[in-house]
Protein backbone atom coordinates (compact mmCIF):
# COMPACT_ATOMS: atom_id res chain seq x y z
CA UNK A 1 0.00 0.00 0.00
CA UNK A 2 1.38 3.24 -1.14
CA UNK A 3 1.74 6.45 1.39
CA UNK A 4 -1.42 8.73 0.71
CA UNK A 5 0.14 12.94 1.36
CA UNK A 6 -2.59 15.58 1.88
CA UNK A 7 -2.26 18.42 -0.44
CA UNK A 8 -1.46 21.93 1.30
CA UNK A 9 1.27 22.99 3.68
CA UNK A 10 3.47 20.36 5.78
CA UNK A 11 5.69 22.39 8.57
CA UNK A 12 9.08 20.70 9.65
CA UNK A 13 8.85 18.66 13.65
CA UNK A 14 12.24 19.67 14.74
CA UNK A 15 11.96 17.86 18.07
CA UNK A 16 11.19 14.74 16.39
CA UNK A 17 13.51 15.28 13.24
CA UNK A 18 17.89 14.91 12.67
CA UNK A 19 19.94 16.11 10.40
CA UNK A 20 23.35 14.69 10.79
CA UNK A 21 26.67 13.58 8.87
CA UNK A 22 29.80 11.91 8.70
CA UNK A 23 32.93 11.80 7.15
CA UNK A 24 35.83 9.60 7.07
CA UNK A 25 39.04 12.06 7.78
CA UNK A 26 42.84 11.45 8.78
CA UNK A 27 43.28 9.37 5.66
CA UNK A 28 40.55 7.59 5.62
CA UNK A 29 41.13 5.99 9.32
CA UNK A 30 38.75 8.18 11.54
CA UNK A 31 35.09 8.68 10.97
CA UNK A 32 34.02 11.86 12.04
CA UNK A 33 30.44 11.97 13.55
CA UNK A 34 27.77 14.88 14.03
CA UNK A 35 24.48 16.52 14.21
CA UNK A 36 22.97 20.20 13.43
CA UNK A 37 20.86 20.74 16.37
CA UNK A 38 18.91 23.72 14.87
CA UNK A 39 16.90 23.73 11.75
CA UNK A 40 13.50 24.74 10.27
CA UNK A 41 11.87 23.43 7.36
CA UNK A 42 8.21 23.54 5.36
CA UNK A 43 6.84 21.55 2.39
CA UNK A 44 3.55 21.95 0.08
CA UNK A 45 2.05 19.26 -1.56
CA UNK A 46 0.78 20.98 -4.79
CA UNK A 47 -2.91 20.44 -6.36
CA UNK A 48 -0.72 17.92 -9.21
CA UNK A 49 0.70 15.81 -6.94
CA UNK A 50 4.12 16.99 -6.84
CA UNK A 51 5.58 18.84 -3.68
CA UNK A 52 7.95 21.94 -3.05
CA UNK A 53 10.14 22.74 0.39
CA UNK A 54 13.00 24.17 2.24
CA UNK A 55 15.00 23.07 4.61
CA UNK A 56 17.51 25.31 6.75
CA UNK A 57 20.20 24.58 8.78
CA UNK A 58 21.98 26.35 11.08
CA UNK A 59 25.51 26.20 10.54
CA UNK A 60 26.65 27.66 14.23
CA UNK A 61 24.59 24.24 16.00
CA UNK A 62 27.09 21.93 14.37
CA UNK A 63 28.50 19.77 17.29
CA UNK A 64 30.86 16.71 16.89
CA UNK A 65 31.09 16.44 20.68
CA UNK A 66 34.71 17.94 19.63
CA UNK A 67 34.81 21.69 20.66
CA UNK A 68 37.78 22.95 18.88
CA UNK A 69 37.07 20.67 16.18
CA UNK A 70 33.70 22.06 15.82
CA UNK A 71 35.26 25.39 15.90
CA UNK A 72 37.31 24.65 13.09
CA UNK A 73 34.73 23.31 11.17
CA UNK A 74 32.91 27.16 11.17
CA UNK A 75 35.69 28.90 10.68
CA UNK A 76 36.83 30.06 6.66
CA UNK A 77 38.41 26.82 6.44
CA UNK A 78 35.34 25.10 6.27
CA UNK A 79 31.43 26.46 6.28
CA UNK A 80 32.66 29.73 7.33
CA UNK A 81 29.93 30.32 9.65
CA UNK A 82 30.01 33.95 10.08
CA UNK A 83 29.74 34.73 6.32
CA UNK A 84 27.00 32.06 5.70
CA UNK A 85 25.38 30.78 9.05
CA UNK A 86 22.96 28.95 7.13
CA UNK A 87 22.93 25.96 4.68
CA UNK A 88 19.59 25.78 2.27
CA UNK A 89 18.40 22.85 0.42
CA UNK A 90 15.28 24.10 -1.96
CA UNK A 91 13.20 21.27 -2.66
CA UNK A 92 11.48 22.47 -6.57
CA UNK A 93 9.95 19.39 -7.00
CA UNK A 94 9.23 16.37 -5.06
CA UNK A 95 7.61 13.39 -6.63
CA UNK A 96 6.11 10.79 -5.06
CA UNK A 97 7.05 6.56 -6.57
CA UNK A 98 6.06 3.45 -5.86
CA UNK A 99 7.34 1.75 -2.85
CA UNK A 100 6.88 4.77 -0.74
CA UNK A 101 9.78 6.61 -2.25
CA UNK A 102 10.14 10.38 -3.56
CA UNK A 103 12.26 11.58 -5.76
CA UNK A 104 13.18 15.24 -4.89
CA UNK A 105 14.97 17.79 -7.05
CA UNK A 106 16.21 20.99 -5.81
CA UNK A 107 19.20 22.74 -5.00
CA UNK A 108 21.72 22.70 -1.79
CA UNK A 109 23.35 26.25 -0.96
CA UNK A 110 26.58 25.97 1.28
CA UNK A 111 29.15 29.25 1.75
CA UNK A 112 27.05 30.64 -0.76
CA UNK A 113 27.52 28.10 -3.61
CA UNK A 114 24.34 26.85 -4.80
CA UNK A 115 24.44 22.83 -7.20
CA UNK A 116 21.53 21.37 -8.52
CA UNK A 117 21.00 17.96 -6.10
CA UNK A 118 18.53 14.95 -6.29
CA UNK A 119 18.29 12.00 -4.24
CA UNK A 120 15.43 9.76 -3.56
CA UNK A 121 14.28 9.67 0.30
CA UNK A 122 11.54 6.97 1.68
CA UNK A 123 8.01 8.13 3.43
CA UNK A 124 6.69 6.52 5.72
CA UNK A 125 3.87 7.62 8.06
CA UNK A 126 3.67 8.50 12.09
CA UNK A 127 1.12 9.15 14.43
CA UNK A 128 -0.54 12.26 14.76
CA UNK A 129 -0.65 12.95 10.76
CA UNK A 130 2.80 13.29 10.27
CA UNK A 131 5.22 11.96 7.40
CA UNK A 132 8.76 11.46 8.00
CA UNK A 133 10.97 11.46 4.78
CA UNK A 134 14.41 9.55 5.32
CA UNK A 135 17.72 9.96 3.21
CA UNK A 136 21.01 9.31 3.11
CA UNK A 137 23.34 11.72 0.73
CA UNK A 138 27.01 11.94 -0.61
CA UNK A 139 28.27 15.58 -0.54
CA UNK A 140 31.08 16.61 -2.04
CA UNK A 141 32.68 19.43 -0.26
CA UNK A 142 34.43 20.86 -3.03
CA UNK A 143 31.74 21.72 -4.65
CA UNK A 144 30.84 24.27 -2.14
CA UNK A 145 34.12 25.94 -2.56
CA UNK A 146 35.34 24.22 0.66
CA UNK A 147 38.91 23.52 -0.25
CA UNK A 148 40.90 23.39 3.44
CA UNK A 149 42.68 20.07 3.36
CA UNK A 150 45.60 20.08 5.18
CA UNK A 151 47.69 16.83 4.60
CA UNK A 152 45.47 15.33 2.95
CA UNK A 153 43.08 14.78 5.87
CA UNK A 154 39.38 16.54 4.54
CA UNK A 155 38.72 13.91 2.12
CA UNK A 156 35.40 13.97 0.00
CA UNK A 157 32.52 12.95 0.04
CA UNK A 158 30.34 13.49 3.52
CA UNK A 159 27.31 11.55 3.91
CA UNK A 160 24.63 13.69 5.58
CA UNK A 161 21.69 11.65 6.55
CA UNK A 162 18.30 13.14 6.65
CA UNK A 163 15.09 11.89 9.30
CA UNK A 164 12.62 14.65 8.83
CA UNK A 165 9.11 14.46 10.15
CA UNK A 166 6.59 16.71 8.76
CA UNK A 167 3.12 17.60 10.22
CA UNK A 168 0.35 18.49 8.04
CA UNK A 169 -1.03 21.91 8.69
CA UNK A 170 -4.88 22.07 7.31
CA UNK A 171 -5.49 25.27 5.42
Amino acid sequence: MSITVESGLWTLDGLRSSVTFRHKTMWGLLTVRGRFASFAGQGERLADGTGRGTLTIDVASLDTKHPKRDEHLRSDDVFNADRYPVIIFTARRLTLQPNNKVRVDGYLTVRGESRPLSFTARARRTGQGGIILSAELSIDHADYGVTWNQMGMLRSPATLSLNLRFVHRPG
